[in-house]
This record gives structure tokens, sequence and C-alpha cells, in this order.
């Protein structure tokens, strides 16, 4: 116990002898380690798209105004059967009639034409959201059969397939370029600590000489740089946390505003902590 403690002390004497040398080490470690992390953001992003653009997708079914409850119920009693259905939201004549004139407030026009009829002329709508993007014309292709021709006016899908697969892309891309600059970044790590212990070795070669000749053992000799190398990558790897916390953080207050309160950026790195 004795012998540790007296390398560990020989370790932090010749890091304080080199502590230029120390600090660039442990400071190109870092700026490695957040051009890794810079790049797990970029995946986290993509994904976060990903699920952003098809939480925006769904089908509105559009009922004639003079459609009975029963058949509506019908239609979602139906529809409700296909598994890859996952919600379906009813929003009656009243609503629509509201929602559609809170959406056209500077269109006065518009409003005086509706008043003027007297009467609503906005049938109910059904919003159904499915498991996959690629589910929706499943739905559509369903509901186009002839007993629903007198009550549904018609359905609406906004098609953003291609914009997901090139989100797809781009983040199938990312994830193969971070695992091989992950790899490239750890080779260069072990190689700028490698060096780093060479040119401390070479600057402490009659240091080494003399206490190899009063008799202490290669543990005693190669055990402050055995400490040396640990101490540089638990700096490098606590800065980067303390690093990667602080600005996670801060871009998760906008983060939230685009995609929500389930976005978390300092959780996804949190949940993936090895990855730093």
């Amino acid at each position: 116990m004795l012998s540790l403690f007296r390398v560990i002390k020989f370790a932090l004497l010749d890091i304080g002898r080199n502590l230029s040398l120390a600090f660039m080490t442990v400071l190109i470690l870092v700026l490695m380690m957040l051009s890794v992390n810079a790049l797990l953001v970029v995946r986290y992003l993509t994904k976060q798209s990903i699920a952003y653009v098809k939480d925006q997708i769904d089908v509105s079914v559009y009922f004639d105004p003079e459609v009975k409850e029963e058949k509506i119920n019908e239609v979602k009693t139906y529809i409700t059967a296909f598994p890859e259905v996952t919600n379906i939201q009813y929003i009656d004549r009243d609503a629509v009639l509201k929602d559609f004139k809170e959406k056209h407030a500077d269109n006065k026009e518009i409003l005086s034409s509706i008043d003027e009829l007297g009467v609503n002329p906005l049938g109910p709508t059904m919003i159904i959201k499915t498991r996959e993007p690629s589910d929706y014309q499943k739905i559509i292709q369903a509901l186009s059969v002839p007993e629903y021709d007198s009550v549904i006016q018609s359905k609406t899908f906004a098609d953003t397939e291609a914009a997901i697969k090139k989100i797809d892309t781009i983040t199938n891309r990312v994830e193969q370029l971070s695992f091989v600059l992950t790899v490239l970044f750890a080779l260069i790590a072990f190689l700028v600590i490698f060096n780093t212990i060479r040119v401390a070795i070479f600057t402490q070669r009659m240091e080494i000489s003399i206490k190899k000749l009063v008799g202490a053992t290669n543990w005693f000799i190669r055990g402050p740089y055995v400490i040396e190398a640990l101490l540089f990558s638990t700096l490098a790897v606590a800065s980067t946390y303390v690093l990667v916390y602080f600005a996670s953080k801060f871009l998760d207050t906008y983060l939230v505003v685009i995609f929500g309160a389930k976005s978390s950026l300092l959780g996804y790195f949190q949940s993936n902590i090895l990855m730093l």
C-alpha cells in the first residue's frame, strides 16, 4: 500500500513538472470526445425530427353534414378494428364550425357568408392516426368503399413519406459516421496518451536509470506513467461530462419548444452515458 502511495506521489510530481504538456493532452482528449458527442447530438436530432414528422401525419375524414350518429359510430368501429390504427379523434359539427371561424377570423367575407346561411354547412370530422406513415394508404382504401360514399364527403392525407425516408437516410449515415469517427478518435486518444507518456519517459531517462541502479522494481518505475494515463483519461471524461451536461440543459430549453416536453437531450446523454 505504501508503494502504491509513493507511485501516485511520483505521478503527481511528474504532472506538476510537465503541467503544460498535461493540460494539452487533456484538452486534446476533451476536444475529441466533444466531437463524438456533437455527432450524437445530430443523431438524436434526426431521430426526433422523424418522430415529430410522423406525429404530424394523420387522415382527416370529413362527413356529410346530414350524416347520422349511428353511421359515424359504424365507421369508427370499422376503422378501430384495423391493428395499424393507434388513435381516432372525433370532432362534432359545432366544434368544426368553431375551429373554422377561428382559423378565418381575419376574413370577414367568409364569416359573413357562414352567418347568411343561417345553418352550419360543415359536417363532423374524424382524425385517424396510425403506427407508421405507410399505413395511411391502407386506411384510405378501406374507407373508399361504396357503403360509405354517401356519408363521407372527402378524405385528406398529407403524404410525407418521402421526407421521412430522407431524414431516415441521413440518420443511418450519421450513425455510420459516428461509429467510424468514434473508433478513429479512440485510436487517436490512445496515441496521444501513449506519446505523452513516451515524452515523459524520455525527459526522465536519467532518473529512471538512477532508480534502476538503486534497485527499484519495474512496477515502481512504470507505475507513475500508468497513473498519469489514468488521470489524463479521467480528467478528460469528467470535463467532457460537465460540458455536455450544461450544453444539453441549455439546448433543451430550445428543443422543448420544437419537439415538445418529451424531448430531452440531457436525458438522452444520461441514458447513454457510456458513449461519453
